[in-house]
């Protein structure tokens, strides 16, 4: 969509305010943080991609590894050329790129991001916090129109929370009460997962946007559980780190994501990335686990989500890539849904 001074839009990047929302003051113009770019594929991605047939049974399937996807299918040098060409003329860092995630990472400050975009960048504040935010569309010069498929990181409000559910007991209710909860292995067998197979040779990836666990407490419960404790690996994304506090947080999901997967596979290794819960945190998250080709995760779990009417259409766009590309590689991605229906909780009415 073209606009003035022959710049244009990025597509679907349109943003509105947190619900109830109000401006708190503009953001410092040295306020320094980094932006994720994603850029198109160098070839679109046909479906069946290499004799992927989504007929077949998985083992009967072939997939494309990892670097035959960089090679075909990831961003064209020439398309990263001219994005950072444009990140150096307004004064921004190129801190890194992968052809193979399509995404370029930028650092620089409010100032320099509010004019290589177009946009006015303030911190707001609401109910729920504070977030640093922007309303309304992002641009781009003319000559990357097209090629710029996504910009992520100028809005930092949190787009997830975790879907675990603790149940709450009456306060007469004695916490010895069993309520009738199965293990993950009782499960397990329940849902007939093979027994000859423990995920040797696997590596499933959990994707935490908060929170943290402590090794003691994963060798206490598989001690408890009779089974031995899982090899566990963090992945720090974005400055995501493993940070523990208490069960009542984050941690919780953490823990049982964990607990779960391990128990199921339990000589798989478990492999968490920790990423800041943004748009950017999520994606980079994602795509960082898909492209792992030191990890190679053949599974990724991800617990943590929000209604779509809380996303931008570029978010719902290069997550709806990412996992395409997870299905060409191989690689299964579970995620959790309906526990608060299809709103994620949220009573909301649409006028058509």
């Amino acid at each position: 969509m073209p606009t003035n001074h022959n710049r244009v839009t990025v597509r679907g990047s349109e943003r509105s305010p947190h619900h109830a929302a109000r401006v708190d003051g503009p953001v410092p113009n040295d306020e320094r943080f980094e932006v994720t770019v994603r850029i198109r594929r160098k070839t679109a991605l046909q479906s069946p991609v290499g004799g992927f047939h989504t007929d077949k049974l998985p083992m009967n399937r072939r997939y494309l590894t990892r670097e035959q996807y960089a090679s075909s299918y990831g961003a064209d040098s020439a398309d990263m050329a001219k994005v950072e060409a444009f990140a150096r003329a307004h004064n921004l860092v190129v801190v890194e790129k992968s052809p193979a995630r399509r995404s370029i990472f930028l650092s620089g400050t409010a100032a320099d991001f509010a004019r290589a975009f177009g946009t006015t960048i303030e911190h707001y504040e609401h109910d729920g916090g504070t977030y640093r935010g922007r309303v309304g569309p992002l641009t781009v010069p003319a000559e990357l129109d097209g090629i710029v498929e996504g910009v992520f990181g100028i809005d930092d409000r949190p787009v997830a929370k975790p879907h675990f559910q603790r149940r709450k007991m009456p306060d007469d209710r004695q916490s010895r009460a069993t309520g009738g909860s199965f293990t993950p292995v009782e499960l397990a067998t329940l849902y007939n997962f093979p027994i000859d197979l423990d995920g040797s040779g696997q590596c499933i990836a959990i994707i935490e946007l908060g929170g943290g666990y402590r090794k003691a407490d994963i060798k206490a419960y598989f001690q408890k559980l009779g089974r031995p404790a899982p090899k566990v690996k963090t992945v720090r994304v974005d400055g995501g780190r493993n940070h523990p506090s208490n069960a009542e947080s984050a941690d919780g999901e953490v823990m049982l994501d964990i607990e779960v997967a391990a128990a199921v596979a339990p000589k798989a290794l478990i492999a968490v990335y920790f990423a800041p819960n943004t748009d950017k945190g999520f994606l980079d998250a994602v795509t960082k686990a898909i492209h792992d080709t030191t990890h190679k995760p053949s599974v990724i779990s991800i617990s943590w989500g929000s209604a779509e009417d809380n996303w931008t259409e570029q978010a719902m766009a290069s997550f709806d890539e990412a996992f395409q590309t997870a299905g060409a590689l191989g690689v299964t991605v579970c995620c959790a849904a309906g526990d608060n229906g299809s709103a994620d909780g949220k009573r909301t009415v649409r006028h058509m």
